[in-house]
């Protein structure tokens, strides 16, 4: 699974960690920070490093960057909205990433159920009479009546008795397919039901 990092770079984390200490106060307009040597000292990192947050923080117009005068504080208002851009985005990229896990979570969920429904098609094939709960499937044909349909719109249980409890499609299998489901054609739906209701889904299906 690829899924997007909201790993930030060193120097984009150490850009948001000043930004905040000017809102916080700790440097106001026209103060001085650090040298870079000693900014790499703090951190940990190389001045290349602290060189690229001081351009971005530049960029932004948080600090002025001035030969002989150093790194100078600018605008505690940039600072905050630098800090809000993040936020906004952190936020997204982690919405993303819920959703890249959810539907791995989904597609997880879908594959263990189709194997599920296999082999309790396959056990229930091999023991039918002795069982009157089975899963059948059955595939919708060209010009059957119900293409195009939803489940509700032919009043499927009403007629069969039958509940559709996932239906295969284009190699997706759909669980528990709501009222509102379309029946599509090469579609393979997957129902529950007792002898009588296979034969009433049956004769709903191909004979009516």
């Amino acid at each position: 699974m690829s899924s997007e990092s909201i790993i930030k770079p060193v120097y984009q984390k150490i850009a948001i960690d000043i930004a905040n200490r000017i809102v916080a106060g700790d440097f106001a307009v026209g103060d001085k920070l650090y040298g870079r040597s000693s900014l790499a000292s703090k951190y940990n990192v190389s001045p290349e490093t602290i060189r690229r947050a001081t351009i971005l923080l530049s960029d932004m117009g948080i600090v002025k960057v001035t030969k002989g005068s150093g790194i100078i504080v600018e605008s505690v208002d940039n600072s905050l909205k630098f800090i809000d851009k993040f936020k906004d985005i952190d936020s997204l990229t982690s919405l993303k990433r819920e959703i890249t896990d959810l539907m791995t979570k989904k597609n997880q969920i879908e594959k263990s159920m189709d194997n599920v429904i296999n082999e309790l098609i396959d056990y229930s094939n091999r023991f039918n009479k002795s069982n009157p709960f089975v899963p059948f499937e059955f595939e919708i044909y060209e010009g059957l009546h119900i293409v195009g349909k939803a489940i509700s719109e032919v009043k499927f249980w009403q007629n069969t008795g039958a509940t559709i409890i996932a239906i295969r499609r284009n190699g997706k299998l759909i669980l528990s397919p709501g009222p509102y489901t379309v029946f599509l054609e090469n579609d393979v739906f997957i129902f529950i039901g007792d002898e009588s209701t296979y034969y009433r889904t049956k004769q709903f299906l191909y004979e009516e």
